[in-house]
């Protein structure tokens, strides 16, 4: 009997006294944390210090084992268990698995806007009508430009502060997941368009108090991500789209692949932990090009 055996053996009682489940499905997730555990044994490692990468290397081997969708999904169901099992026993004290995704996500495409579409969005400030019919439509632009120009979270750019902003050398510091500091660089007309706003409508917004945040509601507190999707439905009714933040991040990441940024700088500006999650970009810009071929070759049919 090996030496992880009795943690099993406690795995397999805590699911079955404790969580009620079957036996049928207590000796199904037993069954994928022994195999994870030999692939862990193999590498020198055991199954009370695995990593987030040991999860998703082991992922891949099911992959090029051909393991079907659902076993992966049930592995990743056993291991979400297990960890949590762990941390319950204070065995660990962070859970490893979870920023995981399922499968069935790995092939979600995310939406992206075209070009002709975010133009139409961005270059809404040349309509005069948008102004008088919006009295905070300088920092709705400002916010929405800099959501394209920076590929932001909604969590991000409610919370950056006006101390954040380097003008002279083109970039915005970020706190992302996981109290994770990064930069990011701004374009010029995100800059301009934020000048703006600092100059002409944020005094108003503060009036005689202090904040430290860069955009503010009409009371002068700091925006908040309700108040931010709704600004985004707004700017989406004016031009016929259905918006959502996603949306604006994902065509951010997708048009810089396409303009052929490389995968690592546009993973670092995402901020993604893992170039894996930033992958998903790139089967986006494959299944464009195919498209535009089909559409416009004259072989190709």
């Amino acid at each position: 009997m090996n030496k992880i055996d009795p943690l099993l053996k406690d795995f397999a009682s805590y699911l079955s006294v404790e969580r009620g489940l079957s036996k049928n499905t207590v000796d199904s997730y037993c069954m994928d944390l022994k195999g994870f555990s030999a692939f862990l044994s193999d590498k020198g490692n055991n199954i009370k210090s695995f990593t987030r990468e040991d999860i998703v290397n082991y992922m891949g081997k099911l992959k090029d084992d051909r393991r079907s969708t659902a076993s992966i999904c049930r592995f990743i169901s056993s291991i979400k268990g297990f960890s949590k099992f762990l941390i319950i026993e204070k065995i660990i004290s962070e859970d490893p698995t979870e920023t995981l995704r399922l499968p069935m996500q790995w092939e979600r495409l995310p939406k992206a806007l075209g070009m002709d579409d975010i133009k139409k969005l961005l270059n809404l400030d040349h309509e005069p009508s948008a102004f008088s019919l919006q009295p905070l439509f300088i920092r709705d632009s400002a916010m929405l430009e800099l959501l394209y120009s920076s590929g932001l979270r909604v969590s991000e750019i409610i919370s950056i502060k006006v101390n954040d902003l380097n003008f002279e050398g083109g970039f915005l510091r970020v706190m992302g997941k996981g109290s994770k500091e990064r930069v990011v660089p701004m374009n010029h007309r995100a800059m301009e368009k934020i000048k703006k706003y600092t100059q002409e409508l944020r005094p108003d917004l503060i009036k005689n108090r202090q904040s430290p945040y860069l955009f503010l509601t009409n009371r002068g507190m700091p925006m908040t991500r309700q108040r931010f999707w709704q600004v985004l439905k707004k700017f989406g009714d004016m031009v016929g789209l259905k918006l959502t933040p996603h949306t604006i991040r994902h065509s951010f990441a997708t048009h810089l692949l396409e303009g052929g940024a490389d995968l690592r700088s546009v993973q670092k500006m995402l901020g993604h932990a893992d170039i894996s999650t930033t992958q998903i970009y790139t089967k986006v810009t494959v299944d464009r090009i195919k498209k535009v071929y089909l559409e416009h070759h004259p072989r190709a049919k």
